[in-house]
């Protein structure tokens, strides 16, 4: 059950949202984090540098990634910088000796869920995995409703956005209908089309849509 850092790409979907990534220079310090999760019972992969685990993931990935703050080339926080930039579905959680904790603070402040402070006590470990998982899988479910309202937002015609647009405002069919001089009746047959193509029942549910289309 357990994958090392030649593991095949498909590993790097969704489904397998237990998967902890384990980014270390240090071969012990990976040995050890490998053991202790695996008997809990997730699966795991290793990396021995910041490069070679960004070569090898994607970018929609999701699971919980353990950095060490200290490698060299790029260390952890800027690695933590670049997945809060890339990667919304990446739970992180730096590692770090006591020396780093100050640059530890900051990677907490770029984005990074928590610090796991060496030596590792292994039921600490296990319980903030589960807890940066669980962050993982809300992070899933909102990327994947995002992907599919954006997708069918791209289905509707220039006309039919331009209603979108203004009915999530709080338009009136007449108002919609001067800004585009248009008729109302014509106003409300894009309207329907809009709310069909949707898939939304009423205008709430379109409202709430606007705001996975405004941030994609």
């Amino acid at each position: 059950m357990v994958s090392n850092s030649s593991a095949p790409a498909d590993i790097f979907v969704s489904k397998r949202i237990d998967t902890v990534f384990i980014v270390d220079d240090d071969p012990l310090i990976r040995a050890s984090l490998e053991i202790a999760l695996s008997l809990a019972g997730f699966k795991v992969v290793k990396f021995a540098s910041a490069e070679q685990f960004l070569a090898q993931i994607t970018r929609d990935q999701f699971g919980c990634a353990l950095i060490d703050v200290r490698m060299p080339g790029m260390d952890g926080l800027e690695l933590q910088e670049q997945l809060a930039r890339q990667r919304a579905g990446m739970a992180v959680i730096v590692m770090t000796g006591h020396a780093d904790v100050p640059l530890a603070v900051r990677a907490i402040k770029a984005g990074a869920l928590d610090i796991l402070e060496k030596p590792f006590n292994n039921e600490l470990l296990v319980e903030r995995v589960n807890a940066a998982l669980a962050v993982a899988h809300q992070n899933a479910e909102q990327l994947s409703l995002r992907d599919v309202v954006v997708g069918r937002y791209g289905e509707l015609s220039d006309r039919e956005r331009d209603v979108f647009k203004l009915v999530v405002e709080g338009k009136s069919n007449k108002e919609i209908g001067r800004i585009l001089n248009i008729s109302p009746r014509t106003v409300e047959g894009h309207r329907s089309h809009v709310l069909k193509k949707m898939q939304a029942d009423n205008l709430a549910t379109l409202i709430r849509m606007k705001g996975y289309v405004s941030s994609s």
